[in-house]
């Protein structure tokens, strides 16, 4: 089986003995001279030979990091934003603290908005781009905004981090000046909702800072966040019309990007889909990969019934020596739009003939930034750099009215977005994105164009592209150099009349390459094609441009301690490589602890991943390994969850707790919720603790690490 099957290893071998300089006085001497010297010549040459530079290196990682950096050069003269607002004449600030591009979203659009509604200029601004300290420097005639979101167990954006730990150290009333907004975005099946955002507005309040609506909270839980977002907004203008008497005019569209094509620059000049993704530090400090065009060397289905199917995927790096990964890691997947919906926005803007037309970018606001690499194709913007297949909120139907080509049209986008509740039927009915909604509203008028639609408008509008991770699902001991990743094909069921659904982006995209024909064309068996228009073709022959994140998600590093693993669905990836990493230790006579799986799905015979290797695993570890499963969805029995399942195993858990075992999460975050809160239960009744001491043993095991989770949705 594969799980057994081992790359090559790179033996390190030490010297016996240290070469001493002498006359050589026979051929042995000789020969160790001119092997020496051979030596040094290599060394000097190493630059021409096995460290040449990677010459695809500008492709992936030099030259949009190089865009990013003259775009920097020109913007950061000073990390003092109270200086900053005032040499560019802004009168507010909106702040982000983002992980995955939504908070820095809705910042961007915050500002264009107060520039459209009320003609006040704004910044926008990565906390990480200013010192803490300067903060308190803002003066009273101007406003800050702050956009934070928690993930985790309550934790702030990486770029969030300093901010918060110098606002949590501020004494009281330092902050009278300061005038601010604050909106959060959480999700409550975590355990510690929008702590963050909670956490900042108290340490400002207590600071005296004064607070000019009430704190806005996102709650993605419950698919929300952007109504949320839309409702704390419109709290927000309410105060500076009625409050700062700020006049309100009609939102018109005011571009602050500039798009000119330009039809001197050549293929060379272009970028032609290679991913943009700035990665912080360099060598064995960066918390990711270099990002790189991976070839998929294996893959097979796990299970497909129907409307689900789950595949295994393993890639090769044996050709990328700078992407390493170790156990635990998560695998980021860039993923590519489909032909379908490329074409059908193209041909619905009017663009179908000036598609492969040079464009170059640029921002109008001399603090402005570009999200898109720049010079590129239309083409190459829709296929790669933005979510064209994104779900739109429904405050961009009524931005897009402005540029209805016809009465009709503006009263179909009036009509579907006049209520939340309107717009909710329509997405659980339709299947809406950018594309589609534009042919939609002039479905009636055949031949009609959004020809007077901006492509500024949809850079400015529309998410950039962003990668997908995957829990690594092999040991980077066993394979070092061939990673797997195990993915659920995602689509989300419709409720319209006629049966539907909407592919999952990233999911699909590795469905249709795993089905590659022998020439690598990408083959999806419900049709969806992906042309891949790229001069240098560095997607050719199956591959998919991907980076390694580090992930906190470890193995102990003694491999006696026991271990207690939860999961449900494609959560047991990285428990695959957990105990199968376990196992290699034993078979070279390691000692290893105790593990305790629990694993829960919906039927055994339908998407029990990986039965048949953790059945032989389980024998092969003889008793160092026990599977517990919960099946939910059984035609016959009692249905069972994974909670469930630790509930009725308390004791054991209990025990090896007790013994030093370390506790793991890895699912969907209400699995995580339940089944933690199915431990924390157990340990207080086995133990005879109360709630406090129960809290308090549970934030001990994060604290120190011995409780990790690695969760989503």
């Amino acid at each position: 089986m594969d799980v057994f099957a081992s790359d090559d290893f790179n033996v390190t071998r030490s010297l016996s003995s240290l070469l001493k300089l002498a006359v050589p006085s026979g051929y042995a001497d000789v020969a160790i001279l001119t092997a020496a010297g051979l030596t040094s010549v290599a060394w000097l040459l190493r630059e021409h030979t096995w460290d040449k530079p990677d010459p695809y290196r500008y492709i992936y990682y030099e030259r949009p990091q190089a865009d990013d950096a003259a775009r920097h050069g020109a913007n950061a003269t000073t990390r003092n934003i109270a200086q900053r607002l005032e040499e560019l004449g802004k009168d507010a600030v909106v702040f982000f603290g983002s992980q995955s591009g939504r908070g820095e979203r809705f910042a961007h659009r915050l500002t264009r908005e107060l520039h459209q509604r009320f003609c006040l200029e704004a910044l926008t601004a990565d906390l990480s781009d200013f010192d803490p300290e300067s903060i308190a420097q803002i003066p009273r005639d101007k406003i800050a905004i702050f956009i934070l979101s928690t993930y985790g167990d309550g934790d702030p954006s990486d770029n969030a981090t300093a901010f918060l730990d110098w606002l949590t150290r501020l004494p009281k009333d330092s902050l009278s000046s300061l005038r601010y907004g604050i909106f959060g975005l959480g999700n409550s099946d975590y355990p510690h909702y929008n702590r963050v955002v909670d956490v900042s507005d108290a340490a400002l309040v207590k600071c005296d800072a004064q607070r000019l609506a009430t704190v806005g909270r996102a709650d993605d839980a419950t698919g929300t966040t952007t109504e949320d977002f839309l409702a704390w907004t419109e709290e927000l203008f309410a105060f500076f019309h009625d409050r700062l008497l700020l006049e309100e005019h009609e939102a018109s569209y005011d571009a602050s990007l500039e798009v000119v094509e330009d039809d001197s620059l050549q293929l060379a000049d272009l970028h032609a889909g290679e991913p943009v993704h700035l990665v912080k530090g360099t060598g064995k400090s960066a918390a990711v990969s270099p990002i790189k065009a991976l070839p998929i060397q294996r893959s097979c289905d796990l299970f497909a019934s129907a409307g689900r199917r789950c595949l295994h995927l393993e890639l090769d790096l044996n050709d990328q020596p700078q992407v390493k990964y170790r156990t635990g890691d998560h695998l980021a997947v860039w993923p590519v739009n489909p032909d379908q919906e490329v074409e059908r926005l193209i041909s619905v803007l009017g663009l179908s003939e000036r598609r492969h037309v040079p464009i170059t970018v640029r921002a109008l606001d001399p603090a402005g930034k570009v999200k898109v690499p720049t010079p590129l194709t239309i083409d190459t913007l829709f296929r790669h750099y933005l979510e064209i297949c994104a779900p739109i909120p429904r405050d961009i139907l009524r931005s897009l009215v402005q540029f209805a080509p016809s009465p009709a049209t503006k009263t179909f986008l009036l009509e579907k977005s006049k209520d939340k509740d309107t717009y909710s039927h329509f997405l659980s009915t339709t299947h809406v994105n950018i594309g589609r909604l534009l042919e939609l509203a002039t479905a009636c008028e055949a031949g009609t164009t959004w020809s007077n639609l901006p492509v500024s408008y949809l850079i400015e509008t529309l998410p950039r592209t962003q990668p997908r991770y995957y829990s690594i699902s092999s040991s980077s001991v066993i394979s070092p150099r061939r990673p797997s990743i195990t993915v659920s094909v995602s689509d989300t069921l419709l409720v319209g009349p006629t049966p539907s659904s909407i592919p999952g982006l990233a999911t699909n995209f590795l469905l249709a390459l795993s089905r590659a024909d022998d020439a690598g064309h990408p083959q999806h068996p419900d049709g969806l094609t992906y042309s891949m228009p790229d001069p240098v073709r560095t997607l050719a022959g199956c591959r998919v441009h991907a980076h390694v994140r580090q992930s906190k998600f470890r193995l102990p590093v003694q491999a006696s301690c026991p271990l207690v693993m939860i999961a449900s669905g494609t959560g047991l990836a990285p428990f695959r490589a957990f105990i199968a990493e376990r196992l290699r230790l034993q078979t070279v006579g390691k000692p290893v602890g105790a593990m305790l799986l629990f694993f829960g799905c919906r039927r055994p015979d339908e998407d029990y991943i990986y039965r048949d290797e953790l059945e032989e695993m389980e024998a092969a570890l003889r008793g160092k390994l026990r599977v517990v499963t919960a099946f939910s969805r059984q035609e016959e029995g009692k249905r069972a969850y994974v909670q469930d399942r630790v509930r009725e195993r308390g004791s054991e858990v209990v025990s090896m707790l007790t013994d030093d075992a370390n506790l793991y999460f890895c699912g969907r975050a209400a699995m995580a919720r339940d089944a933690g809160t199915a431990v924390s239960e157990a340990m207080r009744s086995e133990k005879g603790w109360d709630e406090t001491q129960t809290r308090e043993w549970s934030e001990g095991m994060k604290r120190t690490r011995k409780w990790q989770e690695d969760v989503w949705g």
